[in-house]
Parts: C-alpha cells; structure tokens; sequence
C-alpha cells in the first residue's frame, strides 16, 4: 500500500489529473508542491491552519500550488474522505490562481475548506 506521504501524493496526483482534463491549458507550467505543515505562522486570517497556498507567478519561476500534508491528513476521517478533502483543497488554489470560484473550476464543489 505504501506509507501515508505516499498515500497522500497518491491523491494529489489524482486530483491534479481532474483538474488539468478541464484546465490543463491554464495550468500548463504550473507547479504543484506537497509541503508537510504550513510555515510560521500557520494560521490563516480567520485563525485555522492553512491547507494550502498560492504562490503567484514571478519572474524567473512559475506559480506554485501548494498543499500541506499534514493539516489535511488531521481533517480527513478515512481514505475516501481524504480524496474529497485532496480534491477541495486543490480546486480552491486553482480557483484562487485563476481568479475563479471554486464552483467555476468544479461544478461538483460544494463549499471551501482552505
């Protein structure tokens, strides 16, 4: 089965293949990064633990998406939950890179959790 980080980037890859069938042009050069926590401070504006981040494109260096295993992994209550959390996650930084909802990136969204 492999460990849980494998697990994990199992998912990832997953979800990210979902997106690029529908958006593969607009995330084409786009990096996607799996980071264990979230740097100091890990707390987002609203005082929860960022899933994930978005890091715009500069001059040298492509945008980045990138997902935090371990915050994740503590929300998810069992592999098929940690798929849907992976896939939620994913969409809402595309979202957030091309400036759309997340209900625009996949329609089957039914609310945010970064």
């Amino acid at each position: 089965m492999g460990s849980r980080a494998d697990r994990f980037d199992e998912a990832v890859l997953d979800a990210l293949e979902f997106l690029e069938r529908r958006w593969g042009s607009e995330l084409a050069g786009v990096n996607v990064l799996v980071e264990e926590v979230p740097p100091s401070p890990p707390e987002s504006s609203a005082g929860q633990v960022r899933l994930g981040r978005v890091e715009p494109a500069q001059r040298r260096r492509p945008a980045r998406l990138v997902i935090y295993r371990r915050p994740v992994e503590a929300r998810a209550r069992d592999p098929r939950d940690l798929d849907e959390l992976v896939q939620l996650v994913l969409t809402d930084l595309v979202a957030d890179l091309l400036g759309l909802t997340p209900e625009q990136i996949d329609p089957g969204t039914s609310g945010s959790d970064d």
